[in-house]
């Protein structure tokens, strides 16, 4: 009987240790959350576990059984993990699935929750299942502190960031409760306190200021009520009225600029995320190569063109007959079609299984990295050519909605939207751009970088 125990003991024995496959860690750009991967071989689902239950008494254990169950590998959270991902790796989103929803049921500990958690968004975005994408995705933000940065990043969740529920889930973000999206607003009040460097500093005043006018009128309010009364030392009416009308007059200019500010702040950061969603949505260039639009930053002034396919073709048409001097100042044109969107079938690669397109590195860092930097655009500068063709085009189209909305255009009309080298919006129009007035807004590429260089 204790030999059968201890036998018993061995087979449901969790595995503790970290295996090494060979062939490597995954490379994850996102989130280093599986930073210990392992290759393992077993069943999908849940291990064999070998019963010798019968209707007549169970035999003793032999040596061969004892090994038999010594070597039946029992699953473990980071294991359904790292199973889910070579299955979601390979196509097989159902059987992804189930190893996801395993690992959550193992106890896992915060790291493996957040991955299990990431990745079964992932499936069910690629199932088009927005509404249990979303429910993964928030109880990752609120519980396991998930970036929202890698939600907007992966172009595993493109179709869940075309859904409303994604919208719903940003502006859960962008209010910063305590249960969502705390990070993702702190670092977007980060880049506005960049952009508006003095604004905690009016603000500062403003609270400043109103407190004391509000002293001020703590003490002023009792002279006043004895100037009305009259009688012998009372104040002056006029001169007491005056100033009680001078202090709440000033709380009320000084409370309604901290608001003022308050305002022009939020719609700062929200121009900002929309900026940062820009920046991720992806492209395919003439050489059949995908990348994001913040990899094209110093590089081309995108013109993004968005309509109907007629007044889209149109405008490219035209954009023909000035192509030299359009590509002198570096514009790359960008159509989006409106209706025009279909399903993206890319294979999944899954959380923590691919690489990112290559961007470059910090021009901070060191020789070898500048170097690789300047390579890097080199070769992506000579890919680019005047034209290039969206990868997901209902993302595209529901940024441009929402930025129609912001703008008070209607959704659905046609626009045009000229973007900055750094990324940033330049200026956009309703209708298709006048491609003349664009050649004289423009300056070259070579000039400005002359000037730059004086």
């Amino acid at each position: 009987m204790a030999a059968a125990t201890a036998a018993a003991a061995a087979a449901l024995r969790p595995h503790t240790t970290l295996l090494s496959g060979g062939s490597g860690p995954i490379p994850s750009t996102t989130l280093q959350v599986l930073p210990f991967l392992s290759t393992l071989t077993f069943r999908r689902g849940r291990s064999v576990l070998v019963s010798n239950a019968s209707s007549s008494p169970s035999s003793p254990p032999t040596p061969e059984k004892e090994a038999v169950a010594e070597a039946v590998p029992v699953p473990t959270a980071e294991s359904c993990v790292n199973l889910g991902l070579e299955l979601f790796s390979k196509g097989r989103v159902r059987d992804a699935l189930e190893q996801f929803e395993n690992a959550l049921e193992l106890n896992p500990t915060p790291i493996e929750a957040q991955a299990a958690l990431y990745n079964k968004a992932c499936c069910h975005a690629y199932r088009e299942e927005s509404k249990k994408a979303a429910e993964c995705l928030r109880t990752a933000l609120r519980d396991y502190n998930l970036k929202f940065g890698t939600i907007l990043n992966d172009p595993d969740l493109a179709p869940f960031r075309a859904s409303p529920e994604f919208k719903e889930l940003q502006e859960e973000a962008l209010r910063g409760g305590e249960d969502i999206g705390s990070g993702f607003r702190r670092d977007l009040k980060l880049i506005s306190e960049v952009q508006a460097p003095f604004r905690g500093v009016r603000r500062f005043f403003y609270v400043a200021l109103t407190a004391a006018a509000g002293i001020s009128t703590f003490f002023t309010i009792p002279r006043l009520i004895l100037a009305v009364q009259g009688g012998d030392g009372a104040p002056d009416l006029l001169e007491t009225a005056g100033n009680a009308a001078i202090n709440i007059g000033g709380i009320v200019v000084l409370v309604a600029l901290y608001f003022w500010e308050n305002k022009k702040e939020e719609k700062q950061i929200t121009q900002i995320s929309r900026n940062e969603t820009l920046s991720r949505l992806p492209v395919r260039l003439s050489t059949n190569r995908i990348i994001e639009l913040v990899q094209l930053r110093d590089i081309t002034r995108p013109v993004i063109l968005a309509g109907s396919k007629a007044s889209v073709t149109q405008a490219l048409q035209r954009a023909e007959r000035y192509r030299t001097e359009l590509l002198k100042r570096g514009v790359l044109l960008i159509p989006v079609i409106f209706g025009a969107s279909k399903k993206d079938q890319t294979k999944p690669r899954g959380f923590g299984t691919r690489r990112a397109a290559a961007s470059a590195p910090s021009v901070g860092g060191d020789f070898e990295k500048r170097t690789e930097s300047i390579a890097a655009k080199s070769c992506l500068k000579a890919e680019v050519r005047f034209k290039a063709d969206v990868v997901s085009p209902e993302q595209w189209e529901s940024w441009i909605r929402d930025q129609q909305e912001s703008e008070g255009v209607t959704p659905g009309e046609d626009v045009y939207i000229i973007l900055r080298l750094d990324g940033r919006v330049r200026r956009s129009g309703i209708g298709m751009p006048n491609w003349n007035d664009i050649l004289q807004e423009l300056p070259r590429l070579e000039d400005l970088m002359s000037k730059l260089e004086r």
